[in-house]
């Protein structure tokens, strides 16, 4: 699977643009703030229907705009496939695939299956559960749809029921119903969990043997799966919970405060970890994943690397540089010192200045 093209009009800081890949590396470079991670998260949108820089919809149309529109061009066994995306301010995004609109954005993940890896992954270990509970959903959405269902039922669920709550400090002859969804909750929570744990196992298994290969065999990197409760333990855990979330007014207990941890034996990375050593695991984590996506999918992944190069040093490059045989890989860096000493087959090289792109 490869990406052939992508089209942008009034996006970020572009007004209109058109880019053809090729199947190998493909390097975007300029100066910061010119637009190359922009072209990223056009393709990642296009794969995934978020950003990766966490923006809203509206937050990426350009700038006096009130809608923006991509096509991506996606080949896949050795069949073209058409994304088109309309970004509006005032209305949901819209969704086509080879020009049949999608009900639910959900339908388009699994079509293209990407890889992306920029400096926030290098802070993921160490930053809060959201980012590690958000890696996790994304990962497992794109190669399951049993859990983009189960998952996105979930994230139902907990909303409604945190409205309830609300509902209940003003009615409280309301409070009775909530015995109806705390039973649909744990009921669709414990495949949520399951379904989690199974993946942190797969995943664990790929991440061990690339930290053992990076680090010569010298230190030995484990991915624990902290589930906010056991999956025997939810209903029970809820119940006694529910006098609190009445104060709070929120969903104290469930999946939606996951959390999964780096382990050096007894070291957990996240709070006693070097800089280094964290990211050595964060490069383990991706270069894993790009092997559980050809694996668990049978297709090769599209890899988006967004400037960090120049975060790590040369033997951490040499390793990701080696992950990129045989698989399309957009780059986006400053400058290309780096690439050239490592001597890369490059296809495509484009100078990025100011929301212009010309191929070199």
């Amino acid at each position: 699977m490869y990406i052939q093209s992508l089209a942008l009009k009034n996006f970020r800081n572009y007004e209109s643009l058109d880019l053809s890949f090729g199947k190998g590396i493909n390097i975007l470079y300029g100066d910061n703030a010119q637009g190359k991670t922009n072209v990223l998260e056009a393709v990642y949108l296009c794969a995934t229907t978020r950003s990766h820089r966490r923006s809203k919809d509206k937050e990426m149309i350009r700038f006096g705009q009130e809608e923006s529109h991509l096509r991506m061009q996606v080949m896949r066994e050795d069949i073209s496939h058409k994304v088109d995306m309309h970004l509006r301010k005032s209305k949901s995004k819209g969704i086509a695939i080879d020009g049949i609109p999608v009900k639910r954005s959900g339908e388009l993940l699994g079509l293209a299956h990407i890889v992306c890896f920029s400096p926030e992954d290098l802070s993921m270990i160490k930053n809060g559960p959201a980012e590690r509970r958000r890696f996790l959903d994304m990962e497992l959405c794109q190669m399951s749809r049993v859990y983009l269902h189960d998952i996105g039922k979930y994230n139902r669920i907990v909303n409604q029921r945190n409205n309830l709550l609300r509902q209940i400090y003003f009615e409280p002859s309301l409070k009775s119903t909530l015995d109806i969804w705390d039973e649909q909750m744990v009921s669709c929570g414990v495949r949520v969990i399951a379904q989690r744990q199974a993946f942190i196992d797969k995943l664990n298994e790929r991440t061990q043997a690339v930290h053992a290969g990076i680090t010569a065999g010298k230190e030995h990197l484990e991915i624990v799966y902290r589930p906010h409760v056991p999956a025997g333990l939810f209903a029970e855990k809820l119940a006694a919970g529910r006098d609190m979330d009445l104060r709070m007014k929120m969903t104290g207990t469930g999946p939606h405060r996951d959390d999964f941890a780096f382990m050096l034996g007894d070291i957990d990375l996240r709070k006693f970890g070097s800089q280094g050593q964290q990211r050595t695991a964060a490069l383990s984590l991706k270069l894993a994943e790009i092997d559980f996506v050809r694996e668990t999918s049978g297709d090769q992944p599209v890899l988006l690397l967004d400037d960090v190069m120049s975060e790590l040093d040369s033997s951490r490059q040499n390793d990701l540089i080696r992950s990129m045989q045989e698989i399309q890989t957009i780059i986006t860096c400053t400058g290309l010192e780096d690439l050239i000493r490592h001597r890369m087959n490059i296809d495509h090289m484009f100078y990025v200045e100011n929301g212009n792109i010309i191929q070199k």
